[in-house]
């Protein structure tokens, strides 16, 4: 036991070495460990990197490297990868509400929508001490509209974590939508919204799939009736992100514009590459004949310089690694 430790220690001051001459510009630099690195250590590993870092070089590591990840897309991965995973979601959600001239509500979604009730607890926690703020208050203040009471039940719904499925309250929740919709001239939108923020993620997936059975078709798709107007768009985004995440993020590399394209696939590949990249992969290539690798490969390697080859192979080494 002893002796497993003091390898695991060396190995970290090891990789610790290698992240200093890399990021610092101190000392010979080794790509290949760099990759090697970030691809295949995990977040316990990291955590002692961190900390190793730390007692090494007497500076925080994640703040050396979140100094330079603006225009260092290999800073960005490094980051994204070293810090712990609710921190890094809480952090992206922030960003999302303040970090630019308007709200960036992709980003947003993806996180809210896309993780467990368990884990967006964890995330809204870890919002709370990181900014001395409530998620859902900031929420409120920034977004408007529609969107902002959905995305707002999004998040008050992972309050219900616990227990197992219930799906004989998923079956009275879909009828519950439906005579939501159908039985006035006007969409409830009270009771929908009260049916999304009263389950947690999972029953809401149950709710859907009770939902198709009960009457064969989405409800994201019932919900592009006229008469339910934007409301029925921003709850159909909402839907059909819980319901196939893997087809949405694929949809969102699809729609990348060239201002956010790096972060957008820096951010998805590494958010995802232990979950359902492969997922995602499948359907990307379903909808465009191509896969996310080649897609990383024409974004990052294109011009050939050192930093890009570097994402590119952390990039890809992350999608194999499933």
């Amino acid at each position: 036991m002893a002796t497993t430790s003091f390898q695991s220690s060396k190995q970290y001051e090891l990789d610790c070495q290698h992240l200093h001459s890399y990021f610092s510009g101190n000392g010979a630099i080794n790509n290949q460990k760099i990759v090697e690195i970030f691809v295949y250590r995990n977040s316990h590993e990291f955590k002692f990197i961190r900390q190793t870092y730390s007692a090494l070089y007497g500076q925080n590591v994640l703040h050396l490297i979140s100094s330079i990840q603006r225009n260092n897309p290999s800073a960005r991965a490094a980051y994204l990868r070293m810090i712990e995973p609710q921190e890094r979601d809480a952090e992206i959600m922030r960003n999302s509400l303040f970090g630019g001239s308007t709200v960036n509500l992709n980003a947003f979604v993806e996180i809210a929508c896309s993780r467990p009730s368990q884990e967006l607890q964890c995330i809204k926690q870890t919002y709370r001490s990181r900014y001395s703020s409530d998620l859902e208050q900031d929420v409120t203040a920034k977004i408007n509209g529609g969107f902002k009471e959905i995305l707002l039940a999004v998040l008050k719904s992972c309050r219900s974590y616990g227990g197992r499925v219930d799906m004989s309250m998923a079956m009275c929740d879909a009828k519950t939508l439906y005579e939501a919709v159908e039985s006035g001239r006007t969409v409830d939108q009270k009771t929908i919204i009260s049916v999304l923020s009263q389950r947690n993620s999972e029953q809401v997936k149950a709710i859907l799939v009770s939902y198709k059975q009960l009457y064969g078709q989405e409800f994201s798709k019932f919900m592009k009736q006229s008469k339910c107007g934007q409301f029925g768009k921003e709850v159909g985004i909402v839907i059909r992100f819980i319901q196939n995440p893997e087809k949405f993020f694929a949809k969102q590399l699809m729609r990348m514009k060239s201002a956010d394209a790096r972060e957008i696939l820096i951010r998805l590949v590494i958010t995802r590459s232990e979950i359902d990249i492969k997922d995602i992969d499948e359907a990307f290539a379903a909808k465009t004949g191509s896969s996310i690798e080649n897609l990383v490969r024409r974004e990052f390697n294109g011009n050939k310089d050192q930093t890009g080859d570097i994402v590119a192979r952390i990039l890809i080494g992350l999608m194999k690694r499933n």
